[in-house]
């Protein structure tokens, strides 16, 4: 399976970042999500599935940032820009790390893509795509750990991305 996003200069365009217009933000988040190009997809893939991460938030936060959980993708050829809003297929998505306690009350989106907001230098986000048997057994609003029990055995194949995204313009 080949996974590809469009960069920008080698990053992330800033219309998927802090740097979205403010018509593309929720409570100052930025929640417009980027086209994603899947070829390649193996034979017996019932859905695909979605988690876009940020290991390099661990010194600013402590945790992953969990950035967008998404399952139950139809078998498609292009994922397109805006995806998690507009909802071009039927699928479902799981909480962002919005949803932490340990944040303040309506800190941005919780369902679905929040965009990176590195807040110095260069994160590499890492995107990994999904090509499973089955559609899992969840509802909008799952959490992580409820995604990785339902795809445990049921991974076909998977390709990760690195999307850089920087802190200035």
């Amino acid at each position: 399976m080949q996974v590809q996003v469009p960069l920008e200069n080698g990053f992330l365009a800033d219309e998927y970042t802090k740097f979205a217009s403010d018509a593309d933000k929720i409570a100052g988040k930025p929640a417009k999500s980027f086209p994603i190009s899947i070829k390649n997809i193996p034979a017996g893939t019932q859905s695909l599935a979605i988690y876009f991460k940020d290991f390099d938030s661990v010194p600013v936060c402590g945790f992953v940032w969990i950035h967008w959980l998404a399952a139950n993708i139809p078998t498609v050829s292009e994922i397109p820009a805006d995806a998690s809003r507009n909802k071009p297929f039927n699928f479902i998505q799981g909480a962002n790390s919005n949803v932490s306690k340990l944040l303040p009350k309506l800190s941005g989106p919780q369902l679905g893509y929040t965009g990176p907001q590195p807040p110095t230098g260069v994160h590499d986000y890492e995107l990994t795509v999904y090509a499973l048997d089955n559609n899992l057994e969840l509802e909008d609003g799952y959490y992580l750990n409820e995604f990785l029990e339902k795809i445990d055995g049921h991974i076909i194949d998977k390709e990760n991305v690195i999307l850089p995204a920087k802190a200035e313009k």
